[in-house]
């Protein structure tokens, strides 16, 4: 009797869960604001994410998680910024050794509730593959200990900086590819990632897929197999070998979107695509990948944080539409789960954007974004409505975005009553971390 109603338990999950959509989100590395053709972009071919754009809405105003690698996934993993989340740099205080040879690797925490275990919980087959950042072998933080059913990638993000690797990791087990040398080699492993996507969609076409693809690209070094199209320009061969990559990507999710029309999946998927951070290099007088943005990645201004976001979802997202609404990646996982019809873990900071992407009428301004970061000293940032706050050894900050986005005027001195403002949130936005303490012991 006990198995008859288990079964019938779950045929009925699984009848539910039929209905859901699939969801896709993309995420390149080190990827600037300005390095796509539908941001403005003149010299690097991205035809196939500029369609999405087309097809989709594209935001101008969506923000990364952190100014770094690590912090930003923890933000995107677990709707908390990086005053609360549990991973807040690349590397604390503590933690293990990376399989890249640095201290402090800082792992998820089994408490910790990741975007992959809400959907779960709704009949998701959840996969990923790409780089990780978020737990090293043996850890709370690994991938299948985090909500994922399928994982390939790389564990260790300095490891993950080279695409000519002796190995990567298919679960809790070592993927060998053998015959690279590091820097060249058979198993370029960005194209591993594309075609474990393709296959993933293939096979679970038939039920509601949540798959994450966190790519390397376009993130140092810059080793891709040919430099195709941009071969004879007369440029440097980093600068060549990157654009290169964008477009090896663009293709690569070219493919994909291609392969969702083959299975007739396209309208029940939605697909996101961003950046980790903001650029790595800002690519002065070839790409001006950060554009008017002042700063690149590790910088608290809006070239660390402000990223690319293109949502598409044929039939429910209106085609071709443009957004500055301001969000950012600790609303992700509220907005998965409103997807997905899922409930989302009470301590998160985030707020689903759902009505947004459907044209309905949401203020997402009106709240305060926050960011902390502690490479080279504590720094923090705060945006509220079109007003950004920057305090860097503790130098208060403080522009118009809508009349400044360069981050130039510094309107502090002539703004009392909103500095006191911010000032008063900034005491109350944060938990101390033991990884990356404030307080003295």
């Amino acid at each position: 009797m006990k198995t008859l109603v288990l079964t019938f338990f779950f045929t009925i999950i699984s009848a539910f869960a039929a209905d859901k959509p699939n969801i896709i989100f993309i995420m390149a590395d080190d990827l600037g604001y300005r390095d796509l053709g539908c941001y403005g972009q003149k010299l690097i071919s991205t035809p196939s994410l500029d369609k999405m754009a087309v097809e989709g809405m594209m935001f101008t105003s969506c923000y990364s998680g952190s100014t770094v690698c690590a912090p930003s996934r923890s933000v995107l993993m677990t709707g908390q910024h990086t005053g609360h989340t549990t991973v807040r740099g690349n590397m604390g205080k503590g933690g293990v050794k990376g399989l890249g040879g640095a201290n402090g690797r800082i792992p998820l925490k089994a408490e910790d509730i990741t975007i992959a275990e809400v959907l779960k919980k709704e009949g998701y087959v959840t996969g990923m593959t790409g780089k990780w950042g978020l737990g090293e072998p043996n850890t709370s933080g690994e991938p299948n200990e985090q909500g994922f059913d399928e994982f390939f990638g790389y564990l260790n993000q300095r490891r993950a900086h080279h695409y000519y690797v002796n190995y990567i990791w298919k679960n809790k087990e070592k993927y060998p590819l053998e015959g690279n040398k590091k820097t060249h080699g058979p198993h370029y492993t960005h194209d591993l990632f594309a075609d474990f996507a393709l296959d993933f969609i293939k096979k679970n076409k038939d039920k509601p897929f949540f798959l994450y693809l966190p790519y390397c690209i376009p993130h140092d070094a810059y080793e891709v197999p040919s430099q195709g199209i941009y071969k004879d320009k007369k440029w440097k061969e980093d600068e060549k070998n990157f654009a290169a990559m964008v477009t090896r990507m663009d293709e690569d999710l070219g493919e994909m979107f291609d392969l969702l029309k083959k299975l007739n999946i396209d309208s029940k998927t939605i697909v996101f695509f961003c950046s980790d951070n903001g650029a790595a290099k800002r690519w002065e007088g070839r790409f001006d990948s950060s554009g008017e943005l002042t700063g690149r990645k590790r910088s608290m201004y809006e070239g660390g944080t402000r990223v690319p976001m293109i949502v598409r979802w044929p039939g429910k997202i209106s085609a071709g539409k443009v957004s500055d609404a301001p969000w950012a990646f600790w609303d992700v996982l509220p907005t998965l789960a409103d997807i997905a019809g899922a409930s989302t873990p009470k301590n998160i900071d985030g707020v689903s954007v759902l009505p947004t992407l459907k044209g309905e009428k949401q203020d997402l301004a009106d709240r305060y974004f926050y960011w902390e970061f502690f490479e080279g000293g504590y720094k923090q940032a705060v945006r509220w409505r079109n007003w950004k706050a920057v305090i860097v050894k503790n130098k208060f900050e403080l522009y118009d975005l809508n009349e400044d986005i360069s981050e130039k005027n510094n309107l502090a001195s002539q703004k009392p009553e909103l500095v006191k403002q911010f000032k008063t949130y900034l005491k109350t936005c944060r938990t101390e971390s033991e990884y990356w303490p404030l307080k003295k012991k």
